[in-house]
C-alpha cells in the first residue's frame, strides 16, 4: 500500500520519493513524480522557493495475475514439444528505469549544465549494463517504458534498441556505447525548438516543419560546443534524419556519406516514432510499423534494417495471439528472419502453425 504525506523542504532527505511533478514556468517537468530525490534536487527545490512537497512510501498492491487461457491436452503437449525460449532480452529494472528517467529529464531541461556529460555517460552505462548483464541480443519492443513523456521515452527507446542492433551487427563494445550516447542525445536539439511548435497538437505547417527540421543541427551544435563527445557521436546526431536515397535532412546526403551510427539510429528512430502516440496522432500497431520499416528499402540502410528486424521480438514466446483463421494460439518460437511470423500452437486444435516456413500456413496471419 502506498502512503502519501506532505514534507517541508528542510525535512526532505535524499532518497525520498516525490509524489508530484515539479514544473518550470514553461510547464516543463523538472522533477517527475516518482523520482527518488537527490541532494542537488532538494537544493533546487529550496532555491525555487517551494515550501514543501508530497512524498510517497510503499508500493502498489500487486495486480492479480491474468487467468490462464484454457487449452486442450493436445495443445499443451504440442506447446511443450515445440516451445523454444526467446533470445536473451534487455531487462530494465525499476531502479534503472527510474535513474534513466530522472537523468534524461535533467539533460533536456538543462543543456548548459556542467553535469551534462557525466549524466549522459551514466545513463548510457546503465543501459549498457542492462544489456551486458544478461547477454541480451534482443528487445521486447512492447516492454520498454521509462517515462510517460514522449521526448524522454523516445530517447531512451532509441538508445536501447540502437545498442542492441549494434551488438547484433557485431560492433565493438566502444561502438555500442557510443551509439547509446548518440541515441540518447539524438533529439537534444528539440530543447531549442519553440514550445508552440514542439507541443503543437496538430500537424505542423510547412514553415513550422522547416523550423523543426533544424533540431538535428541544434543537437550537433550542443555536442560540439562541449568538446566531450567524439566526432562520430556528434555526426550521428546531425545525420539521424538523413536517408539512403538523399531525400533526408539537414544536408540531403546519400548512403555513402551517412555514418554507420546514423544508419542504425535512422531505422530505430522511424520505428519508435511510428508506434508512439502523440497529441496529433495515434500510435501505429507494432506490426504495422514493422511492415512500414520493411517497405523503406530505398530510405533505410538494408544491413541496419535486417539487424533491427532480427533483434526485435514482436510476439514473445508464451504470448497469446489471434490468427486470421479465427483461432487463438500460443507463440512457441520466434524466427529472427521473419519477425511477423512466429511458430504458434492453436489452443483448441493443438495444430502447429509454422508461419515462417510452412507454405500451408502462407495465408494465415496474426491479427
Amino acid at each position: 500500500m502506498i502512503k502519501r504525506y506532505f514534507v517541508r523542504i528542510r525535512s526532505l532527505k535524499e532518497g525520498m520519493r516525490i509524489d508530484q511533478n515539479i514544473k518550470d514556468r514553461l510547464d516543463r517537468v523538472l522533477i517527475a513524480k516518482g523520482t527518488h530525490l537527490a541532494d542537488y534536487q532538494i537544493e533546487a527545490l529550496e532555491r525555487m522557493g517551494i515550501s514543501g512537497v508530497y512524498i510517497s512510501e510503499g508500493e502498489e498492491d500487486a495486480t492479480p495475475q491474468q487467468e490462464e487461457k484454457p487449452m486442450t491436452a493436445v495443445a499443451r503437449k504440442n506447446i511443450a514439444k515445440h516451445r523454444t525460449n526467446d533470445p536473451a532480452k534487455v531487462k530494465l529494472s525499476e531502479s534503472i528505469k527510474r535513474r534513466v528517467s530522472e537523468g534524461i529529464q535533467f539533460l533536456y531541461n538543462d543543456t548548459d549544465s556542467p553535469n551534462f556529460t557525466t549524466t549522459s555517460t551514466n545513463i548510457t552505462s546503465n543501459l549498457l549494463k542492462a544489456i551486458d548483464d544478461n547477454a541480451a541480443i534482443a528487445v521486447d519492443i512492447s516492454a520498454l517504458k521509462t517515462s510517460d513523456e514522449y521526448t524522454f521515452k523516445h530517447s531512451v527507446d532509441v538508445a536501447t534498441m540502437s545498442m542492441v542492433v549494434a551488438k547484433k551487427m557485431g560492433m565493438s563494445h566502444q561502438d555500442i556505447y557510443n551509439i547509446g550516447i548518440a541515441g540518447l542525445l539524438h533529439d537534444m536539439g528539440k530543447s531549442k525548438i519553440p514550445l508552440t511548435i514542439l507541443n503543437k497538437p496538430a500537424k505542423l505547417t510547412d514553415d513550422e516543419f522547416e523550423v523543426m527540421k533544424k533540431h538535428s543541427v541544434y543537437g550537433y551544435q550542443i555536442l560540439k560546443e562541449k568538446d566531450d563527445f567524439s566526432a562520430p557521436i556528434a555526426l550521428a546526431v546531425l545525420q539521424h534524419h538523413e536517408k539512403m536515397n538523399g531525400n533526408g535532412y539537414p544536408m540531403g546526403v546519400n548512403r555513402e556519406k551517412i555514418s554507420p551510427y546514423a544508419k542504425i539510429l535512422s531505422v530505430v528512430d522511424v520505428y519508435d516514432a511510428l508506434v508512439t502516440e502523440r497529441p496529433y496522432k495515434k500510435g501505429m500497431s507494432q506490426r504495422d510499423a514493422i511492415e512500414i520499416i520493411m517497405s523503406m528499402t530505398e530510405e533505410l540502410d538494408i544491413d541496419s534494417m535486417r539487424s533491427f528486424l532480427g533483434s526485435v521480438i514482436l510476439y514473445p514466446v508464451d504470448s497469446i495471439v489471434k490468427l486470421s483463421n479465427g483461432e487463438e494460439a500460443c507463440v512457441v518460437e520466434n524466427h529472427p528472419e521473419a519477425v511477423l511470423r512466429p511458430t504458434v500452437v492453436g489452443l483448441e486444435t493443438g495444430n502447429v502453425y509454422n508461419l515462417a516456413d510452412d507454405l500451408a500456413c502462407a495465408s494465415i496471419l496474426i491479427v
